[in-house]
């Protein structure tokens, strides 16, 4: 605009030619167009509102950062002696699996990845089914050790393996408040953190979008109590607590706990009959091929199948028709009670 005004007021003199005065008016008239057609750039977003959309949480299916959860999973062996107990960090685990072991005793199988503790224990040694267990999730799997073909397996499940009798990096310790060897504490949150660069673990089950779709409580059978024997020396038992919305845990007849004094709970329990070899001093359960199981969400169970195609498959739980059953979110503890000698009860 101003140059259009320039132009109008100078005269035509000198060196300057009409040329050039049509050429200054042109620019002129094309800076005015484009200032008229061209619309104000949009305000950039503030960057305190571009938050990330929620995704999924793989073993709990419940919403999450999916930023928070760019990290793997992470696995551990879980005394369940009775000088083990209560354990450290157990109520904070997506996915716990119960295995029987020697003796008629149990020990667990925890996986932690939506809510990783800074410290989780008592860390007990490998067993032979726990490559068919772990291998579908990826990530890190920590033990204290175990027969050396049963850490050779675990090993070459291609899982990053944190085992106590091979570390030099300290993210082991043996407490005092403990005896052995039922004191060895590992220091979840920095190992997760070590190996940051692995992969989020893949969906194990399917989960309903919340507690009430869940199909358990659509088509099962109201049930109060959930009672299950690994051994004569190891009865378990779930109770449905309405006012809490979970199942509270139960061992050999008392309150399970954690260290805060409060009772372990699950949202989901899926009781699963599994084979066991008992071919040798240390029973495995045979965990691919498929077999007998019922799930439990919401006060209510339904029967169910379970499929498990190879070890690194993930378990897969059918109804009667061949429909996949879907989890309420939260956490899930499974129970991989023998066929042979163990027992399920269900109490309505």
């Amino acid at each position: 605009m101003t140059a259009l005004l320039t132009a109008l007021r100078t005269p035509v003199r000198g060196g300057r030619s009409v040329g050039a005065l049509v050429a200054v008016l042109s620019l002129a008239l094309l800076c005015l167009a484009l200032a008229g057609c061209v619309a104000p750039l949009p305000e950039p977003i503030p960057s305190a509102s571009r938050t990330p959309v929620p995704s999924i949480a793989p073993l709990r299916g419940t919403p999450v950062d999916p930023v928070s959860a760019e990290h793997p999973a992470l696995a551990v062996k879980i005394d369940n002696h009775p000088a083990a107990r209560p354990q450290i960090g157990l109520e904070r685990a997506d996915l716990v699996f119960e295995e029987l072991v020697e003796g008629g005793l149990t020990r667990y199988a925890a996986l932690w990845h939506s809510d990783v503790p800074g410290a989780v224990g008592p860390v007990r040694s490998i067993r032979p089914m726990d490559p068919d267990i772990l291998s579908p999730f990826g990530g890190i799997v920590a033990y204290s050790g175990g027969q050396p073909q049963f850490v050779a397996a675990m090993q070459a499940t291609g899982l990053e393996n944190v085992i106590f009798d091979q570390d030099d990096t300290g993210v082991f310790e043996r407490t005092s408040d403990r005896k052995s060897p039922h004191n060895v504490v590992l220091a979840a949150a920095d190992v997760v953190a070590a190996h940051a660069d692995l992969a989020p673990p893949p969906r194990q089950f399917d989960y309903a979008d919340g507690p009430a779709d869940a199909t358990a409580v659509l088509e099962g059978d109201p049930t109060s109590t959930i009672v299950t024997s690994f051994s004569d020396s190891s009865g378990r038992a779930w109770a449905w607590d309405p006012a809490t919305q979970v199942y509270l845990r139960s061992q050999d007849g008392a309150a399970d706990l954690d260290t805060a004094g409060n009772q372990l709970g699950a949202t989901n329990v899926v009781v699963l009959r599994v084979d066991v070899d008992r071919g040798s001093d240390v029973p495995r359960t045979l965990l691919t091929g498929s077999g007998e199981a019922w799930v439990s969400t919401g006060g209510s169970t339904m029967p169910a199948t379970w499929v498990k195609d190879a070890a690194v498959a993930p378990i897969r739980l059918a109804d009667a028709a061949g429909a996949s059953i879907d989890l309420a979110p939260g956490n899930t503890w499974i129970e991989l009670v023998p066929a042979d000698d163990g027992s399920v009860e269900l109490v309505p």
